[in-house]
């Protein structure tokens, strides 16, 4: 045999025998046609992999160095330990109501309600504290169950009855701000429980313990979106619905769910509110809607459903609360914090709807 007969019978293979898909054999006795295609390292595949799957959240997390370091340099007070826990405490009620936001994002729909279900969930924790004289835990629970109901609520307006989630939850704004106010006579609750103050003065060797709460919340709801079926689910209703209904998937249920959810963690918000001052007031929450929408949207997920996630959200919270902290220490009145807000919300979808073009573009 040939020494162009010895290539021709292994010049498919390596040196360990193993075939190498990069060559392919002539068949006619004569030497390998094509070169090896290049390999890219392993490492350097995962260390791809990882900034493609994370690059939405790692533009977040610079976002945050670079708005800290900007604050930084205007303020000499911002890293300091009061500010920072303070900025913390801030972000709790946010956090909160913008967990059960982005649920309701990623199903393609939009909660307005956020707010006023926190000022009426409030006024029943306060009721059910001091009129009823329940204990604190069973006071809680009843204000995330009725916060709970009125999101199922919500939800069954969406699924069942075909409204547009927009006109269902600015109805349900409307509703319950004005339950607010007739259940509590148009009055704030004080004198609750010194035991429900726990809840907001709490640390853990010196960090807020409701905000320590928030992370865990958030990393629960990060769990659940990424690795069940449901959080699955979720994610293919919001991207595409009528293909999620055709493969055989809950998507009233778990729209429901997304609601469901929305309306229990704005009670939940609520006892947080109540828990810093012991008294609540009607019109508690007010604007909530906006600053959790402002979140989410500023986490980078898309207002038409099915992109998002509870990372980019969490960080998206801690970015809204940085700008709040700012205006503050740049002694920018109240008034003119919601135009700032209103303006970055804009400039958000703005951003997110120029990427998702470009995207849509590639994919092409």
């Amino acid at each position: 045999m040939s020494s162009n007969d010895l290539k021709a019978h292994d010049g498919g293979r390596n040196g360990n025998g193993v075939q190498n898909p990069g060559v392919q054999n002539t068949g006619d006795g004569g030497a390998a046609a094509a070169a090896p295609a290049p390999v890219t390292p392993a490492p350097r595949r995962r260390h791809a992999g990882f900034v493609h799957r994370f690059a939405l959240e790692i533009r977040m997390l610079v976002v945050l160095i670079v708005l800290s370091i900007a604050l930084s340099l205007i303020s000499s007070h911002f890293f300091s330990l009061g500010n920072l826990f303070n900025l913390m405490d801030q972000s709790v009620v946010t956090g909160i109501a913008a967990i059960g936001q982005t649920f309701v994002i990623l199903v393609a729909g939009i909660d307005l309600s956020v707010g006023a279900l926190t000022g009426v969930a409030g006024i029943v924790l306060g009721l059910a504290l001091t009129s009823a004289g329940l204990p604190v835990p069973v006071a809680i629970a009843a204000a995330i169950v009725f916060g709970g109901l009125m999101g199922l609520v919500n939800g069954l307006l969406v699924t069942f009855g075909r409204i547009a989630p927009f006109i269902v939850t600015l109805g349900m704004m409307s509703v319950a701000r004005s339950l607010a106010y007739v259940i509590s006579d148009g009055n704030s609750i004080s004198s609750l429980p010194q035991g429900l103050s726990y809840i907001g003065s709490a640390d853990v060797f010196g960090i807020p313990a409701n905000f320590l709460f928030v992370v865990l919340l958030f990393a629960l709801a990060w769990y659940y979106l990424t690795f069940t079926k449901g959080g699955r689910t979720i994610y293919a209703i919001g991207s595409n619905i009528e293909a999620a209904r055709a493969s055989g998937l809950k998507v009233t249920y778990y729209t429901t769910l997304a609601y469901v959810l929305s309306g229990a963690l704005s009670a939940l918000a609520a006892v947080m509110l109540a828990s810093r001052l012991l008294s609540i007031d009607p019109i508690a929450g007010n604007g909530l809607e906006l600053d959790s929408i402002a979140a989410v949207v500023i986490g980078g997920a898309s207002l038409f459903g099915g992109r998002g996630s509870m990372i980019g959200t969490f960080f998206g919270v801690l970015i809204m609360g940085l700008i709040r902290n700012g205006l503050n220490l740049l002694n920018v009145g109240p008034y003119w914090q919601g135009s700032a807000i209103g303006a970055i919300i804009i400039i958000a979808v703005l951003a997110e709807r120029i990427v998702t073009t470009r995207i849509n573009r590639r994919g092409q």
